[in-house]
């Protein structure tokens, strides 16, 4: 990922903290030497020194098989913001936009043992509805094994992590201040979140 010095995020922990908030991710993979893209829920776990990033496709997914042969790459992203040049002291501006990304790199090895699939799957209830954890452990045996056999659970331990945050940290204090005034007044959800995003520059510095 391109990534400018002033525009890098450079605390890992603070790059893990933005991929388990922003779980729903895209993950690329080669598929016969095109690249091949699926959007999936994620589990992101430290294991010691080790992150890793587990998740599943559906079986019939072409990707399910492809995902083991080569690295892939998962992208995590959220919050985006369009900036105007309005913001700006001098005329002679162009617009741009701000974001946060992680990309996140690595191998995929296969789940395949049925007990640990359904550790994984009761995980991610855990993590996305815990509610739902008495409804799924009422579910009769077979429909369970069924769902499960429909599914390539795999998981990634992540050998390059790329992390940014592109929060107009090259523009002046007054431009920043003026462009967190305006998206903070913003009806827009994404656009609220990235003027709390540059706000927590500020108290950083």
């Amino acid at each position: 990922m391109y990534t400018p010095k002033h525009f890098q995020l450079s605390d890992h922990q603070e790059a893990i903290s933005f991929m388990q908030k922003y779980s729903f991710a895209t993950i690329v993979t080669i598929l016969n030497g095109v690249p091949e893209a699926t959007h999936l829920p994620f589990l992101i776990e430290q294991r010691g020194e080790e992150l890793v990033l587990i998740s599943h496709f559906a079986k019939a997914n072409p990707q399910s098989a492809a995902v083991f042969n080569e690295t892939s790459l998962v992208i995590f992203t959220e919050p985006h913001a369009y900036i105007s040049p309005s913001n700006y002291e001098k005329e002679q501006n162009v617009p741009t936009w701000n974001y946060l990304s992680v990309h996140a790199y690595g191998k995929a090895t296969l789940i395949e043992d049925k007990a640990e699939v359904a550790e994984l799957l009761e995980k991610m209830i855990g993590f996305y509805e815990a509610d739902y954890r008495n409804q799924w452990d009422n579910l009769p045996d077979d429909y369970k094994f069924k769902m499960m056999n429909g599914i390539t659970a795999f998981e990634i331990v992540v050998t390059d992590l790329q992390a940014k945050k592109k929060l107009s940290q090259n523009r002046t204090k007054i431009e920043r201040e003026n462009i967190i005034a305006s998206l903070r007044n913003s009806t827009d959800k994404n656009e609220q979140e990235i003027a709390a995003y540059m706000s927590s520059l500020k108290k950083e510095a």
